[in-house]
């Protein structure tokens, strides 16, 4: 696709950037039949290839509207376009590039602007914890909407204690702690059974991806800037293997330190290497497996598997999860449909656009079901969250069912 930037782009890194992507756009619409919005709405400018369009118009010097800011919104981000697309076009980086622009170019009402901001600067607040623990303590009085946010309270359990040679990194999270502590400790727990210390760095916090998602990108760069500074100095000593994601949404926005980075000269050289130590949990479940086979004891049972759009799209990995499972004996299964699609979460989309978000979270529901499980699997809080306010099925991550079925009394 050819594209003239208007003076205001021509010769910017950002511009040259979005001009390299969209030239690798050949116009195919492969993309639009596994986009969730246009599943829905079936309109162009709600696919990919007609996003593509609208923010090839902005760079070329047309005055974005409501409209275009609308469309590129109902984008979920969830990159399934580019696992479809032939000429591999980095969609996700271009929607960036547009949002950014449109956002400085065409106005929020007030309504908007308060929630987006309750959303950014509330989940990645210290007081987010608190609000949380408030909120689970009055759930039944909470009205459905709200409700569907704030999940059962679960104890975490204890944290392992013991020290090992193999050391990763792993990241609390922003909300991960207050919605679902159970899924950082039982991490922690199986990676010790397998030998592996799990430490997290005090000072790390979100991944930046609420905020950079949210628009206010310099905000988010901020907090991944933080985040290399907490790791860096286990990373700089060699104290550990990898930095390992149990959130498979801030592994793809990690995994990206580097590209986000790469302008800033005090952080280019150590968002690169933090990028290159990033592992998702699964990538390490195939090599855990020798060790765990001796402890684990599968509950009979289908595990109906959702694979997060973060894992199978943005960090393009797909068959860990369902391979190392099945090798510890769980009868882990795909739906037979639309296992590629969508749930609906997409981080702070599913507040922003609830009733889209519904159905995709019904249609999904609906597949998953199909498969007469005991239980509902994933890899991201914010779809196990999203998918458990559809159903009476227990909706866990894959781990915390793996650490359910650790024997304790065999010794690892």
């Amino acid at each position: 696709m050819q594209t003239h930037l208007s003076p205001e782009f021509a010769g910017t890194p950002e511009g040259a950037e979005a001009e390299a992507i969209l030239r690798k756009c050949v116009h195919c619409g492969f993309c639009t039949a596994t986009c969730p919005t246009y599943q829905l709405l079936g309109d162009e400018l709600d696919g990919p290839r007609g996003r593509i369009y609208l923010i090839k118009q902005v760079l070329e010097g047309e005055r974005p509207t409501e409209k275009t800011q609308l469309h590129l919104d109902r984008c979920l981000t969830c990159r399934n376009c580019e696992s479809t697309c032939p000429s591999g076009v980095q969609y996700g980086r271009l929607v960036d590039i547009g949002r950014r622009i449109v956002e400085e170019k065409v106005p929020r009402g007030v309504g908007s602007r308060a929630l987006r901001w309750t959303l950014k600067e509330g989940l990645t607040s210290p007081a987010f914890g608190p609000a949380m623990k408030l909120g689970q303590a009055v759930r039944g009085l909470l009205p459905g909407a709200l409700k569907d946010k704030v999940p059962a309270p679960r104890p975490a359990g204890a944290w392992p204690t013991r020290e090992h040679a193999r050391k990763v990194l792993l990241l609390a999270g922003c909300v991960q702690p207050s919605m679902a502590p159970n899924i950082n400790s039982a991490t922690a727990r199986v990676l010790d059974a397998a030998g592996i210390q799990g430490v997290i760095a005090p000072e790390a916090g979100c991944c930046g991806a609420v905020k950079f998602h949210l628009n206010d990108q310099s905000g988010g760069l901020d907090q991944m800037r933080r985040n290399v500074d907490a790791w860096w100095p286990y990373v700089a000593r060699g104290e550990v293997e990898a930095i390992v994601m149990n959130a498979s949404g801030c592994g793809v926005t990690v995994r990206e330190y580097g590209h986000h980075l790469r302008l800033d000269p005090a952080y280019a050289d150590k968002a690169r290497r933090i990028s290159e130590l990033t592992r998702d949990l699964s990538e390490l479940l195939a090599d855990m497996v020798p060790m765990l086979q001796p402890r684990v004891r599968a509950p009979q049972g289908v595990l109906a598997y959702h694979p997060p759009c973060t894992l199978q799209h943005g960090q393009q990995l797909r068959g860990g999860v369902e391979a190392g499972l099945r090798q510890l004996g769980f009868d882990v299964r795909l739906p037979p449909n639309e296992s590629h699609l969508c749930c609906g979460s997409a981080g702070t989309w599913s507040v922003l656009h609830p009733d889209m978000a519904k159905q995709l979270r019904d249609r999904k529901l609906g597949h998953l079901g199909a498969l007469a499980p005991t239980q509902v699997i994933s890899a991201n809080i914010g779809c196990i969250t999203h998918l458990q306010s559809g159903t009476g099925l227990p909706v866990r991550h894959w781990v915390e069912v793996l650490d359910q079925a650790l024997d304790p009394q065999i010794p690892s």
